[in-house]
């Protein structure tokens, strides 16, 4: 099996798994914090241009894991991530990280946030070493190995 399809293969067995969670973390917490790794998500090369924070969104709102949470909500948490990132990307990133860390001790919702930005990352066949990173980066934040996520 090449490279592409096992990110396939493996984005699809992370959104079924996250499906079941999610309906499970219907709370404030979870929904910024997964929003917050989208953004980073879209923003991991250092800056979001129009058409990849349009993309994202478009991802978000047809993530079938994503939709126990009212789409609006979700778009206006997103768009606040990404306008924080665009005006001060190192500041943005600090906020955006400390919302995911809250979920530290919750390691179930952390390690779903953490399968959302492999999915929104993988979603365009391409889960580039920037996206890991800022993947990785969100692991750390919530004391989960990357290993455990094979990053």
């Amino acid at each position: 099996m090449g490279f592409w399809d096992q990110l396939k293969a493996k984005t699809h067995e992370l959104n079924g798994q996250l499906q079941t969670k999610t309906a499970q973390f219907k709370n404030k917490e979870f929904a910024n914090g997964a929003m917050a790794m989208c953004a980073l998500i879209a923003a991991a090369d250092g800056r979001i241009d129009a058409s990849e924070r349009q993309k994202t969104a478009a991802l978000i709102m047809s993530n079938e894991a994503l939709k126990v949470f009212a789409p609006e909500e979700l778009r206006q948490k997103f768009d606040w991530f990404c306008d924080k990132l665009q005006g001060d990307y190192d500041f943005g990133k600090v906020e955006a990280t400390a919302t995911i860390g809250k979920l530290k001790a919750k390691p179930e919702q952390a390690r779903a946030v953490i399968q959302v930005g492999i999915i929104i990352g993988g979603a365009d066949g391409n889960f580039d070493a920037d996206e890991k990173k800022a993947v990785k980066e969100a692991c750390f934040a919530v004391s989960i190995n990357p290993g455990e996520f094979d990053l």
